[in-house]
């Protein structure tokens, strides 16, 4: 039983080291037009500048 919870804990640990990291997106204000870097939306407020999806966080290098 030791070695099933062992090997499935493992199995589920591998999968999530493997897992790719969500892309960013470049979000502008509605209120003033500011542009900034997430991987989410920062709210209500904001609108997606790019549809380009980006691989860090100052949205500099794109996939």
């Amino acid at each position: 039983m030791k070695k099933v919870i062992l090997a499935i804990s493992l199995l589920v640990a591998g999968s999530a080291v493997a897992a790719p990291p969500a892309p960013f997106y470049r979000w502008a204000s509605k209120l003033n037009g500011f542009i900034t870097c997430a991987q989410t939306s920062p709210g209500s407020g904001w609108v997606l500048a790019s549809p380009t999806p980006y691989r860090d966080a100052g949205c500099r290098t794109p996939y």
